[in-house]
């Protein structure tokens, strides 16, 4: 049978808050019928517009997830909530139309269902009594019919079969073959043998085995409870099936007051009994006055009122309440009896006296002899053996016939101690006891009878059981027995770290129970240097780590620590001493809570390299002056070349050209270098200098055309060949000419187009050379300030005359005081 969710046409979706049925709009329990009728008409819906209707409602769903503003961790405590929260939403709609025209016994009523729907619908809120365990929603479970406490079905028929056993093994001779009830572990009902639990219901009885579905209440299965309301009414509950007691009945009849004067009015069923607050004015059963009391329920309470009564033998008159009017006076009735010898011995009665006591045939005290003696005549003894039975009951009278109670029984019997051990002669009247103690164990089987003369059938144990209960905090207050004790009925409060949030949960779990999510502020001050720490919610455990901005102010600068808070940080202890296996424990933790110290300051700070050929940010803890790797470039003494070291420290001179060298820079050593004049092939012979270089003296041997004789002139009168400054242009001209004539050879507009090809190749080719000389690292020189002497010995020098100090003024102040 499907749930009553799905037989109503209402999807998953909708399922999960659908906890009861309107109590307003609920069918009698015969209509049955209409269910078909229902599924008919759902199923007349066509898929294409349950789609259309599903797909507006995701969509409804997601855009109202997008626009909210709460964490994650809010909403999981809003879940848990009982009032405020979903769950607590969800409960509180679905047991809103109960709350109306209820009495206070149907709102604790009420109550009580809502809790227990509350525990099953919180996680690990249901506790076994008997394991001390949590009762998941996939375990098979019995719950009690008359305090609903839920137990794992395994338990619960192991608690059975054990309590029947002890009961069984204790009272009956036949072992086993007495049906003993067995109670409940809470509120000790009592059950049948029979009524033990075999198989795993859901809470109203009508599915084997439920299934667990995450939209339903776990251990239930879904459909209406339909269980009878107590006290019975005729109607069923229309909640769906749930655990705990039932809630009032939630139907409307039309009823008159209690006192049937008013006119009928629609009630809940449930409070169906009111007043209408009228004077009841019924005849009392007095039949003088009327009942005074408002409209009520049941018989008039008794007359209130006084009134003059006589009592039964009419003598006297007193005031009296109407409630009572029969009484009797304390007077002997002295009228006079039919005999006319005698007056009537009772006290005040009603009605006739009776004939006299001392008529007709009367028998002597031992009642052998019987004779008709007037009343005024005593009856004598017959002087025979009276022979009445003793108190013994054994033995009879030996003394005459007497008038009073026979004598004690003075016969010397043997008698035989009660436990049959020893025999001894006594008084008939006397009970003989050993002093022999009984040593068998008594029921508990844990003590021993410890009685002296028993006679076999021990008393039960009247010792406390003093064994520890299940919760391993009390113990058990019973008389000492058999078997498992009760569990602890004990209720123990779980608070949050603040206390301002509690729950109750069975005594024994409050160890593994987690402390309730608290809605307060953590009120515990900040562990690090910060006035306040950032606002978090109540916790238990250390407070998470600050994550604020240190803003220290660091070291050697003026910069504040930008770090995150650095106070309380996890830091793994490295130096612990080894294990010598895995059944020692660690003596020291794994992590400690320790303060960094600040990092260094990263803030970048602009500065020129020590060349003088860049700006660029370097991090304020490395500031000062740094090399960029780059080549000096200052034009050396010789005005031809720059120097090549790398780039280092110049000394400024005061109004001097920077391009220039410095006493750092290195020395020209090179020769010279200048291009000669075109034709000559002689190197300069002076170092390298200044200006142009002399003309070339030197002395060159010149062949004549036909290769016959040799001439020696100089190398300036030799015929030279030109190029243009790009060379792709050859021409031949005397060496006089070239000296007296400039640019004899000029590149012409190709060359001009080579050229500027050939320089666009080498700007490219020197971009990417300095890029990759900025990637190298940059070498960082510290200079190391040396303490003076007057910091190393200024405590010491201090000392003494701090101490010369104080001598002075001491002596002064005995002085003055003198």
């Amino acid at each position: 049978m499907d749930p009553a969710w799905r037989q109503r046409g209402r999807g998953r979706g909708q399922g999960r808050g659908q906890i009861t049925a309107n109590p307003s709009t609920a069918r009698p329990p015969g209509a049955v019928g209409c269910r078909s009728h229902r599924s008919l008409c759902f199923s007349a819906v066509s898929s294409q517009s349950r789609f259309e209707e599903i797909r507006k409602t995701d969509q409804a769903a997601a855009q109202r997830l997008a626009t909210e503003t709460h964490s994650s961790s809010s909403e999981d405590e809003d879940d848990v909530s009982e009032d405020g929260g979903k769950r607590g939403q969800i409960l509180q709609s679905a047991l809103s139309p109960y709350s109306s025209h209820t009495g206070d016994a149907d709102i604790r009523l009420l109550e009580k269902t809502r809790h227990y729907l509350h525990e099953v619908c919180q996680s690990g809120g249901v506790t076994c009594l008997i394991c001390i365990a949590s009762v998941r929603r996939t375990q098979a479970v019995w719950s009690c019919v008359a305090c609903y406490c839920i137990f794992h079905i395994t338990c619960i028929q192991k608690w059975a079969k054990d309590s029947i056993f002890l009961v069984s093994s204790v009272t009956d001779e036949d072992f086993g073959k007495k049906d003993h009830p067995w109670p409940c572990p809470k509120c000790r009902y009592e059950y049948s043998p029979h009524q033990t639990p075999t198989r795993y219901y859901c809470y109203c009885g009508k599915e084997a085995e439920p299934a667990p579905d995450p939209w339903l209440l776990p251990h239930s299965c879904g459909q209406v409870c339909e269980r009878e309301f107590k006290p019975s009414c005729g109607h069923r509950c229309l909640l769906l099936c749930h655990p705990g007691p039932c809630p009032p009945c939630p139907k409307m009849v039309s009823v008159s007051c209690l006192c049937g004067k008013s006119s009928r009015v629609p009630r809940r069923c449930s409070a169906k009994a009111w007043s209408c607050a009228q004077i009841c004015r019924r005849t009392l059963p007095c039949r003088i006055h009327t009942c005074a009391n408002t409209c009520h329920a049941g018989d008039c309470a008794p007359c209130p009122r006084v009134s003059l009564q006589m009592c039964a033998c009419d003598r006297q008159r007193t005031e009296r309440p109407c409630a009572s009017p029969e009484w009797h006076c304390d007077q002997v009735c002295g009228r006079p009896l039919s005999c006319g010898n005698h007056t009537c011995e009772r006290v005040c009665h009603t009605g006739v006296c009776g004939e006299c006591p001392r008529a007709g045939n009367r028998s002597c005290s031992c009642g052998k002899t019987k004779s008709v003696l007037p009343c005024t005549v005593d009856v004598p003894t017959c002087g025979d053996t009276c022979g009445k039975k003793l108190d013994c009951g054994l033995h009879t009278c030996s003394m005459r016939c007497h008038r009073g109670a026979c004598e004690t029984c003075r016969q010397e019997v043997e008698k035989t101690c009660r436990c049959g051990r020893y025999s001894k002669l006594l008084p008939c009247h006397k009970e003989y006891l050993c002093e022999s103690k009984c040593n068998k164990t008594r029921a508990c089987s844990r003590h021993q009878c410890k009685r002296k003369c028993c006679p076999g059938s021990c008393p039960p144990c009247d010792m406390s059981c003093t064994r520890m209960l299940g919760c391993r905090n009390h113990k058990c207050p019973s008389v000492c027995h058999q078997g498992s004790c009760y569990p602890c009925p004990e209720m123990v409060e779980v608070r949050c770290d603040c206390g301002s949030t509690v729950i109750s949960v069975p005594c024994g779990r409050e160890k593994s129970t987690r402390p309730p999510r608290c809605k307060q502020l953590c009120r515990y001050p900040a562990l690090c240097h910060h006035s306040s720490q950032e606002q978090h919610r109540c916790h238990s455990g250390p407070c998470p780590l600050c994550k604020q901005p240190c803003q220290r102010p660091l070291a050697g600068c003026v910069h504040l620590c930008p770090a995150p808070c650095h106070d309380q940080v996890l830091v793994k202890v490295t130096d612990r001493a080894l294990l010598a296996g895995p059944w020692e424990q660690p003596s020291t933790p794994a992590f400690v809570r320790t303060a960094l110290p600040c990092p260094s300051c990263m803030e970048p700070i602009p500065t020129a390299c020590l060349g003088e050929h860049e700006v660029s940010p370097v991090p304020c803890h490395t500031r000062g002056p740094f090399s960029c790797g780059r080549s000096c470039g200052r034009t050396l003494a010789c005005g031809n070349h720059s120097c090549s070291l790398e780039c280092h420290h110049v000394t400024a001179v005061p109004n001097s050209d920077k391009t220039k060298a410095s006493q750092e820079c290195e020395q020209c050593e090179e020769g010279c270098l200048k291009p000669r004049p075109v034709g000559c092939t002689h190197p300069c012979a002076l170092p390298c200098h200044h200006g142009n270089c002399p003309p070339c003296r030197l002395m060159v041997r010149q062949r004549c055309h036909c290769k016959i004789s040799s001439l020696y002139i100089e190398c300036l009168s030799v015929v030279v060949k030109l190029k243009c400054p790009c060379k792709r242009i050859k021409k031949e001209f005397p060496c006089s000419r070239v000296r007296s004539e400039m640019d004899l050879v000029v590149c012409d507009e190709t060359c001009r187009e080579l050229q500027k090809k050939h320089a666009e190749a080498e700007l490219e080719a020197f971009e990417k050379r300095q890029k990759g000389r900025r990637k190298k690292n940059r070498k960082v020189t510290e200079v190391e300030t040396e303490e003076g002497v007057w910091h190393r010995y200024k405590l010491r020098l201090l000392m003494p005359i701090c101490g010369i100090l104080l001598a002075v003024a001491a002596h002064a102040h005995l002085a003055r005081r003198r």
